[in-house]
């Protein structure tokens, strides 16, 4: 394949002013402009379609350094990357972590347009104010539901009450707000409206994600999944949905909610892929990429960094591009019961 580039494609300033050379498009023309760093792997919850209860967490050695996640992110923002999220796992979870979050909000406006986050929303009191003062101006909150005890038995071991504190206080601080709800059939999917209405009324937006096969969990994915196309006419009967242009990045597509002014977001890597359009892959807290969430293709940037230096993770980059698969192979029925992948989505990120 034969990409070609304009000047205006290889102009903008990469971080500390480098010129952007080569952007990072891989060998079916999609151009990577948005990173996903999961920062830790480990967690103050369990959620049931998210790990296992008794998980083996990675040794802290294995961890990327935040120096060594700087040095990978600079790469990124040098090679045309304009959006960066924090995930985790719970990235609030980790020691100093707000060091990191001041370093990349750093390159906010120098090659970096966005630093976001995703965040169960346990660690938001403690946070909000300096996520703020760092350049985050909106973050991603995961809340699958308003009840007291469905949340401690979803979460196996939150507290419902400091999710919501925590979200008082990024709304106080500033932060736009937007809320991640897994939507799982005979688990919440009798919330779905409830949170949509407590979440428009907030001045939220609401994204709807469908489960996918990832890792050996607590939950039956097949009886819990719930294709958001079915769920999507659910809510179409009750509510006027208005197909928007918004766009955050990301995969959601949007419809306006006329009743409830608000933007309801879905995700829907099972029902309706959204691989064509993909501009992301995903930094590992130990320093792998993996291109696609649901292959095992991957490019280890830490050997790389701490073998030969910043300078091996161009040809690393490279060859990511080439690495990168057209889309993922989620198949979930009956006969195929298993995990997809034997990694959690702790592991890549979330």
């Amino acid at each position: 394949m034969t990409v070609l580039f304009s000047q205006r494609d290889i102009e903008p300033a990469g971080r500390g002013g480098a010129a952007l050379t080569r952007p990072l498009i891989d060998r079916y023309g999609r151009q990577i402009s948005y990173l996903r760093i999961s920062v830790t792997d480990r967690c103050d919850f369990r959620c049931v379609y998210c790990m296992s209860e008794h998980m083996q967490f990675l040794p802290k050695s294995e961890v990327l350094s935040f120096e060594e996640i700087d040095q990978i992110a600079s790469s990124f923002i040098a090679r045309g990357t304009r959006k960066i999220r924090l995930t985790g796992g719970e990235p609030l979870v980790r020691r100093d972590i707000m060091e990191l979050v001041a370093r990349l909000g750093a390159a906010i406006g120098n090659g970096l347009d966005e630093l976001t986050l995703t965040t169960n929303g346990s660690q938001l009191r403690r946070y909000a104010e300096g996520l703020v003062k760092a350049g985050v101006r909106r973050i991603n909150v995961s809340l699958d539901t308003l009840d007291a005890q469905r949340f401690a038995d979803i979460t196996r071991r939150g507290r419902l009450a400091d999710v919501l504190d925590g979200i008082d206080a990024a709304d106080a601080a500033g932060l736009k707000l937007k809320i991640n709800m897994v939507a799982m059939r005979g688990v919440n999917d009798d919330e779905i409206e409830p949170m949509m209405e407590w979440a428009h009324g907030r001045g939220f937006g609401l994204t709807l994600i469908e489960g996918m096969p990832l890792g050996e969990v607590g939950i039956d994915r097949v009886d819990s999944y719930l294709p958001l196309k079915e769920l999507r006419e659910r809510l179409a009967a009750k509510y006027t949905l208005e197909p928007a242009s918004h766009r955050t990045g990301g995969p959601a597509r949007y419809d306006w909610v006329s009743q409830t002014k608000g933007l309801l977001g879905f995700i829907t890597p099972m029902s309706h892929n959204f691989c064509e359009s993909c501009n992301r892959v995903r930094l590992t807290a130990t320093g792998q990429l993996f291109m696609c969430l649901g292959q095992e293709d991957m490019v280890d940037l830490r050997q790389a960094l701490r073998t030969d230096g910043p300078a091996a993770l161009d040809a690393a980059l490279d060859r990511a591009m080439q690495l990168k698969p057209k889309g993922h192979d989620f198949i979930l029925d009956r006969s195929h019961t298993g995990p997809a992948l034997s990694r959690h989505m702790s592991v890549t990120g979330g």
